[in-house]
């Protein structure tokens, strides 16, 4: 009975100074912090889970149909909630506002897909990724940039500045200077 008590005695020694031999650093302090915080919100404001229609995924699936020749289907594609009407506004560095378009429904990354373009597979400790194509049986990925369709139907691209807004206004004064790097000094 004492060498149990003597042992739990040792035990707890041992275990109180090991404890105290890992001081927390401000660093991991910061990041567990940042964590809890994060699920804090994360808890208060969970994801939406009852959103049953996806914009982007429309406009991915129309973008689809356009691209490979079938503009028909691109125009016939059902749309299951009512689109918002948006205005963009595209800049060109040093000139300007050089369009403007009434957006039918929301502007999509160009870096979007409907589909992941790979399925990553562990092993021990060997990963290993399987590409997959793209709808249209392609590989590889697309430019930085924006799509997004006009309430006409046309499809457009754009990988400059842009404004997008849910409200139209005229732009008096269309010259846009955009001041980087060296120059901003």
């Amino acid at each position: 009975m004492k060498k149990r008590i003597i042992a739990i005695i040792l035990t707890a020694v041992m275990a109180a100074t090991m404890l105290a031999g890992c001081e927390e650093s401000g660093s991991d302090k910061d990041t567990r912090n940042t964590l809890e915080a994060g699920n804090k919100l994360q808890e208060n404001q969970p994801t939406p889970t009852d959103i049953e229609f996806s914009l982007q995924r429309y406009n991915l699936e129309r973008r689809a149909y356009y691209l490979n020749g079938e503009i028909e289907k691109s125009r016939n594609v059902e749309c299951e909630v009512e689109k918002p009407l948006g205005y963009i506004y595209l800049f060109l560095e040093g000139v300007g506002c050089v369009a403007r378009d009434t957006v039918d429904g929301q502007v999509t990354p160009l870096t979007t897909y409907l589909t992941p373009d790979s399925e990553f597979y562990t092993t021990g400790a060997t990963a290993t990724a399987d590409w997959i194509p793209d709808i249209d049986g392609t590989y590889g990925e697309n430019n930085e940039g924006i799509f997004y369709f006009t309430v006409d139907g046309d499809y457009k691209e754009w990988n400059g500045i842009y404004h997008y807004s849910s409200t139209y206004y005229e732009i008096e004064d269309p010259t846009l200077l955009v001041v980087t790097g060296e120059e901003a000094e």
